[in-house]
Parts: structure tokens; sequence; C-alpha cells
């Protein structure tokens, strides 16, 4: 790769499209929502194990290389001096590969308060009531119960995810992570940006928080749920009460663990 590379990961429904969407402005930057490079990462490794019998053909190093070969041939339009930032909730499971391949690499982890990213999910699927969402299979049956157990179970879209960051936060490659709340991105946005050009060792740039758009309407339509991926024109914070039933929001209030230094042993900075 021409440039240099940085990773966003970290939560669902926790701010990593909107911050995408602001670091584009930067017309150094590359940004967006989640792309193809983690799942390509995946089924290459899948395909090098000892699952393919012919996988005993190939070496330890010729597997670095096939896979690095994926970024610098996915982002071979790079100009020199650019940045990208691949976005992937998988990258926070991947970190001993992805520091290997990229040791100045850093990974900024959106994070949000677990109950309301549960009621963002669960709000998405009430206002989209024609269409099933890919995110349950299409199924059109459940109920929030349902909808949230599956969300939250370790293989659901929020459960790997938060154990995929709890591993990130205890390893040994916990030095390249900053974890940016949700909470101060949408209200202070100034602040946030700073302290992600300071990590990845970036000069400023002049943001305009009052004029950021992002929607991939057409890949939302496909999977059923519209909106999933739209940014509003403003950085707000959307005040509002939950939809969840109190039971349902009590079971997961103190699942986030970033903000208790107890369960931040690696002392991950935290914005």
């Amino acid at each position: 790769m021409q440039g240099d590379i940085h990773f966003i990961s970290g939560l669902p429904r926790a701010g990593s499209t909107l911050l995408s969407a602001i670091l584009r402005q930067n017309p150094r930057f590359r940004a967006g929502m989640t792309g193809p490079v983690g799942s390509l990462v995946d089924g290459m490794l899948r395909n090098m194990s000892m699952s393919n019998e012919t996988a005993i053909f190939i070496t330890d190093q010729q597997r670095r290389d096939l896979i690095k070969a994926i970024f610098s041939t996915y982002y071979a339009d790079l100009p020199k001096a650019h940045v990208v930032f691949d976005t992937n909730r998988n990258w926070c499971a991947r970190l001993p590969l992805i520091t290997e391949l990229f040791p100045r690499a850093k990974v900024i982890c959106c994070v949000r308060h677990i109950p309301w990213i549960l009621d963002s999910v669960e709000r998405l699927i009430r206002k989209n009531k024609y269409q099933p969402s890919g995110i349950f299979n299409f199924e059109p049956g459940g109920t929030v119960y349902s909808r949230v157990e599956g969300l939250a179970a370790p293989n659901g879209m929020v459960g790997f995810a938060w154990n995929a960051l709890r591993e990130a936060f205890c390893g040994e490659q916990s030095a390249c992570l900053l974890a940016l709340t949700y909470e101060t991105l949408t209200t202070q946005p100034e602040r946030a940006i700073a302290a992600v050009y300071e990590f990845i060792g970036e000069k400023p740039f002049a943001h305009d928080f009052q004029n950021i758009e992002f929607d991939a309407e057409e890949f939302d339509r496909r999977i059923g749920t519209p909106g999933l991926h739209r940014v509003g024109k403003r950085v707000e914070s959307p005040g509002r009460k939950t939809v969840l039933p109190g039971d349902l929001w009590r079971k997961y209030e103190n699942d986030a663990f970033w903000g208790d230094p107890a369960r931040n042993p690696n002392q991950v900075r935290v914005i």
C-alpha cells in the first residue's frame, strides 16, 4: 500500500459510520461503512487452512503475503501520503494479525451503552414494519425479547462485537486501541476527532460538524433495513426515551466495561 492504514472497529450502532462520514471530509482520508476486506481476509485464511488439502504447499510467509495482498490490491488506488480507515467489527478479534501486517496501524473502537445499541436496532425494525430485516434473516416473526436475545448471543451482531472488543482490551496488542464513546462523538465532536487525530499522529483538520451526510441507501435496502447507515447532516445526540422493556434494559445496563478501570486492565484510553 502506498498510504497508511488504520482501522475502525468496536460495537455496532455506536458511531462508526458517523465517524467515517466526519473523517472523509479530510481529502487525505478515505473512510466508509463496513467494507469487504474483513470478509476477504477471513475467506483467505479459511481457504489456506488445512481444511483445504492443498494448503500443505502454502508456507506461512506465503500466507502473510497473500493476506497483505488483499489490502494492497483493494486499496491500490490510494495515493501516497493518504490514509485509509478500514471498518469492520472483526478487526478487534484480529489484532494479532493486523498488528503484525501493519505495525503502525491504530484501531479506533466505537463503543456505546449496550441498551442504547439494542434500542437503536429495535427502533429500526419497528420503523421498517413492512420489510423484514436481514439482521434477523428476514424472518417477520419474533418479539423484542427474541430479537434482543439473538443480537446479544455470542455469535449475534452485538454479542460477537462485545466479545471481540473485550478480547482486544485484555490482549497483548491493546496499546493500538482507542475507545471512542458514542456519547462523546455526538455531544463533543471536536474533542472526539481531535483525540483521533492525536492518536494516529495526524495534523489537525478543520471539520464541519454541521454539514455531514452519508447514506448507503441501496445497501440498506438490500438487507431490508433502510436507514441502517444513514447519517444526518448535523452531529447531534439523539435524546429520546427507550423502547426497550425495563427488564431488558436492566439486563444489559452494566455491560459497558470500558468505563470501569477494574475491567480495563491494560488502561486502554477512553474518550
